[in-house]
């Protein structure tokens, strides 16, 4: 339960530091939406270490893995808002 917990947290601070080094004018707007993909970030972060023998089966991904993975979700969500295949829910 702690791991992930720390998933959360490094995540939220990942999110938000990858936002402001995310180029681009298709970034997600809204805290909770740069939020949750800070967090999904910190979570892709953890399984590809935990998958490539990095991490543990009980470790979470660090800080500056986490902000990497933050920045790959935050492109993947650029390029679909690009794409007008989603919309971003807080630019309306």
């Amino acid at each position: 339960m702690g791991g992930i917990i720390w998933i959360i947290v490094v995540g939220f601070v990942a999110g938000i530091i990858a936002r402001i080094l995310s180029p681009g004018q298709n970034n997600p707007t809204g805290f909770i939406l740069t939020t949750v993909l800070g967090i999904a970030g910190a979570f892709l972060a953890t399984f590809v270490g935990q998958a490539i023998g990095h991490y543990g089966p009980e470790q979470g991904a660090g800080f500056i893995t986490a902000t990497i993975g933050a920045l790959v979700v935050l492109f993947i969500w650029n390029r679909l808002v690009a794409r007008g295949v989603i919309s971003d829910p807080g630019n309306r």
